[in-house]
């Protein structure tokens, strides 16, 4: 009987040990929470009804690149070779950007980290898109307020002559379904 009793204290007090450590957990967990919900603040890209801000770059071929170039509606995309879902989203863009109205010059794709790492998708969305490849605060990733990857955006012109995203989550159909 006294190892009985020995034996159920002993658990008693691992159980109790566990439920405090398990609540030191919870606690952290909420303080990290905030932590991150301060420093990521906000949405991820601007959102439907939002002005695109000024930009001014130049593409992979030197052509210039400012917003008040852009004149019908604008296809914006953008990557980072680092990312995963970037190398998944990847060919679902271009295959979706293949079949954008105007063609290659109503569509931008921006690869946001080093230019040697960003070849291949630079090599990819030439043949779709003026590319741009700049760092993460770069001006087209502000002026669209991107922080998260991959985003792809659409953008048009308002009757004010102000450009604002109009779709801030552009779904990435499949090519048959987009010529039906």
């Amino acid at each position: 009987m006294p190892v009985l009793i020995a034996v159920v204290t002993l658990v008693g007090a691992l159980c109790t040990l566990n439920l405090v450590l398990t609540l030191g957990v919870v606690k952290r967990l909420r303080e990290h929470t905030e932590m991150l919900g301060s420093v990521q603040g906000g949405p991820v890209r601007l959102e439907v009804g939002q002005e695109v801000g000024e930009f001014h770059t130049s593409t992979t071929l030197g052509e210039p690149l400012m917003r008040d170039l852009l004149s019908g509606p604008v296809l914006f995309g953008f990557f980072s070779p680092t990312c995963e879902p970037c190398q998944d989203k990847l060919p679902r863009f271009v295959a979706y950007a293949r079949h954008e109205p105007g063609g290659r010059s109503s569509v931008i794709a921006t690869v946001v980290g080093d230019a040697d790492a960003a070849a291949g998708f630079v090599a990819e969305l030439s043949r779709v898109a003026h590319v741009v490849v700049e760092d993460p605060d770069g001006a087209m990733g502000t002026a669209l307020g991107i922080r998260a990857f991959p985003s792809v955006l659409r953008a048009e012109r308002e009757a004010d002559g102000r450009l604002v995203v109009v779709d801030d989550d552009v779904a990435l159909g499949s090519p048959t379904s987009l010529t039906a």
